[in-house]
């Protein structure tokens, strides 16, 4: 069983830019691994370049809360 870690950093820029192609591609590659029985981990890129998980997801509502909240932030056309 596979991990998936999404780097937030990414996320933000997505939401930023409206990317909802990228961000999509996520969140189905993430919903594939939970179904497969892995986990999705959350990490941030500090400047010094330092990785900090902070957050794992093991089931398929968890990462429904969390894709909500991202797109709450997206702009619709």
């Amino acid at each position: 069983m596979d991990d998936l870690v999404i780097t937030v950093n990414n996320i933000e820029e997505w939401q930023t830019l409206n990317d909802t192609n990228s961000l999509g591609q996520v969140f189905r590659r993430a919903q594939s691994i939970l179904v497969g029985g892995g986990k999705v981990v959350l990490e941030r890129v500090q400047p010094s370049g330092e990785h900090y998980k902070f957050d794992e997801f093991t089931s398929l509502e968890d990462l429904e809360a969390y894709k909500k909240n991202v797109y709450k932030y997206v702009k619709e056309d």
